[in-house]
């Protein structure tokens, strides 16, 4: 099974917080899983550090090179029928990181690991 992350479940798992569901700790350890990560997400994480809402233990892209590879996950490409899904989403949210990411998860049609409930206004196959 293919599942997408949302940015929080990926950053909860890798820096270990306890706020990640068990559930969503599971499928994203689960051998037999193909956990993907959205450009997105790492976008959206550079804007946060920027903004001085968040910081890593190191630089973003040594960060974040060393744990896509050691955890295995594989970066999902933000192609153009993404964003052209995204021109069709009704703004149940806001979030435009979180409204790509359920584009790619839509046109993909893979699910999402997120805690976000506004996920699921979008049928979207949310695990957490």
């Amino acid at each position: 099974m293919r599942v997408l992350l949302d940015t929080q479940a990926f950053l909860w798992y890798l820096l270990d917080d306890a706020r990640l569901s068990k559930k969503a700790e599971a499928a994203i350890s689960d051998e037999n899983n193909r956990v993907l990560v959205s450009p997105a997400s790492y976008w959206e994480i550079a804007i946060k550090i920027s903004l001085g809402k968040y910081q890593l233990p190191e630089p973003l892209d040594i960060f974040m090179e060393r744990e896509i590879a050691n955890n295995d996950f594989t970066v999902l490409a933000i192609l153009l029928r993404h964003v052209a899904v995204v021109t069709q989403l009704p703004f149940h949210h806001r979030d435009p990181f979180d409204r790509l990411i359920i584009a790619q998860a839509l046109s993909e049609k893979i699910a999402v690991v997120s805690s976000d409930l506004l996920f699921d206004q979008y049928g979207v196959e949310r695990i957490w």
